[in-house]
């Protein structure tokens, strides 16, 4: 599974041929504390149980980057949609490696 640095989210999104989608895999409250809305790709917010149910709103022609708060849920999820065919990776070390690395404004929990 490729992992991606929060940093280097950027060139990964503008090397893909399509444009990338950002799966947010956490639960509500924990998009509504820390979100982040990174240019060049489409944010879509599923919680980590939601996604079998869900798995026809996601677009297998488009690469997904899956991102959770420490990257452990988000890892998981991209195993699963990799089992079913989506072209997947995932954030290392989640929404608080983003804040950490790319943007302190992104509060930390």
């Amino acid at each position: 599974m490729e992992q991606i640095a929060p940093a280097n989210i950027s060139d990964w999104s503008q090397s893909q041929a399509q444009r990338p989608i950002l799966l947010d895999v956490r639960e509500g409250w924990e998009v509504q504390t820390a979100s982040v809305q990174p240019e060049g790709m489409d944010l879509v917010h599923m919680p980590m149980q939601t996604i079998p149910a869900r798995l026809d709103e996601l677009d297998k022609s488009r690469p997904i980057a899956c991102l959770c708060h420490h990257g452990g849920r988000s890892m998981q999820v991209a195993a699963f949609l990799a089992q079913h065919g989506f072209q997947v990776s995932n954030v290392s070390g989640g929404i608080h490696a983003w804040s950490v690395q790319v943007d302190p404004t992104i509060p930390v929990y």
